[in-house]
């Protein structure tokens, strides 16, 4: 396989950061609205991925997530990008 042909593989994602409270290792809520196969009507499902972190993501930013290979049990996603930081009050 070329490059070009892995990377057009590999899945993103966009999510919140939910919890950073561990090493390395953020929290990230990503939803997304399925339509309902009968009633029609958008539902919001959500899912949570444990993501490796090198960037210093803090909760409430948005950010773009990779799939990788397994860096550990639970996690083997990749933070790629922070898209928004979290407005500090």
């Amino acid at each position: 396989m070329t490059e070009t042909t892995k990377e057009a593989l590999t899945r993103t994602l966009d999510g919140v950061v939910t919890s950073n409270k561990m090493d390395k290792t953020v929290t990230v809520l990503v939803e997304r609205k399925v339509k309902h196969p009968l009633y029609g009507k958008y539902v919001v499902k959500s899912k949570k991925y444990h993501v490796h972190d090198e960037l210093g993501c803090g909760e409430g930013d948005k950010v773009e997530i990779k799939e990788t290979k397994p860096i550990s049990k639970t996690v083997s996603w990749v933070v790629t990008k922070i898209l928004e930081k979290a407005e500090v009050l």
